[in-house]
């Protein structure tokens, strides 16, 4: 970048003095407002132009480190090498070169020239392609991040569902088994009372053996046994079916 020793007048640092300081284009100093008022009659350099240190400051810095002097032996260039494009002065590094050409006619015009203006509008192009391009991405970030949220949406959606499925077969299931176990514990229950009346049933049967054996005749006994007989036998039929 540019020395800061440019933002100032040129004279009156030379002096030891820094004031702000306008930029002659043509000359390359810095001029205070007191040393441009006779830098600006001079028959030399009235038509110089001129600009605000401020202005100066905004150029690229490229822009402020041209120099129109040949940095070698301090001459301001009037020739262009067209061997090496760029524009010189008579040195030992251009001696040999055969294609020399007045730097003002190199010049003439070429704010207005076909090139600049090409230049430029390769430049606009470019810019416009990157504003599309820039667009574009935008929009595609956009998309992406609607697309993203419908998605995760979807999923938690999805997973809702997912989850209500579950629930209510878990629900129809655990239902199901409680009928079931409802059933099949009454059946049971039931089954264990029929036991219960016919255990019950033959404890009165042995008791009455006991008594037949006791206090009867053998004829008694004999058909009592039968009659107890025929009672097992029902009672055996029925545990089977059971």
């Amino acid at each position: 970048m540019a020395s800061l020793v440019k933002h100032f007048c040129t004279i009156c640092h030379d002096d030891g003095i820094s004031n702000s300081a306008v930029w002659c284009t043509e000359c390359e100093v810095m001029f205070c407002e007191d040393c441009v008022k006779p830098h600006s009659k001079s028959r030399l350099s009235k038509k110089h132009k001129t600009m605000s240190s401020e202005d100066y400051q905004n150029l690229p810095s490229f822009m402020q480190d041209i120099n129109s002097q040949c940095r070698d032996n301090k001459m301001k260039f009037e020739l262009y090498c067209s061997f090496h494009a760029c524009p010189c002065c008579i040195t030992e590094k251009h001696q040999k070169c055969q294609d020399m050409k007045p730097l003002s006619d190199i010049l003439k015009q070429v704010k207005s020239s076909a090139s600049v203006q090409l230049f430029e509008r390769d430049l606009k192009d470019m810019k416009e392609n990157f504003d599309t391009t820039i667009k574009f991405i935008k929009t595609r970030i956009s998309t992406i991040n609607t697309q993203k949220t419908k998605v995760v949406e979807e999923i938690s959606n999805m997973r809702k569902s997912i989850n209500n499925y579950l629930n209510k077969l878990e629900q129809d299931i655990i239902n199901d088994i409680d009928s079931k176990h409802s059933k099949l514990k009454l059946d049971m229950s039931t089954l264990v009372q029929k036991m219960e009346q016919r255990a019950w049933q033959i404890n009165q049967m042995q008791s009455q053996i006991i008594k037949m054996k006791k206090y009867v005749t053998e004829l008694q006994v004999y058909i009592g046994l039968r009659e107890i007989e025929k009672t097992t036998s029902q009672t055996a039929k029925r545990f089977r079916k059971i």
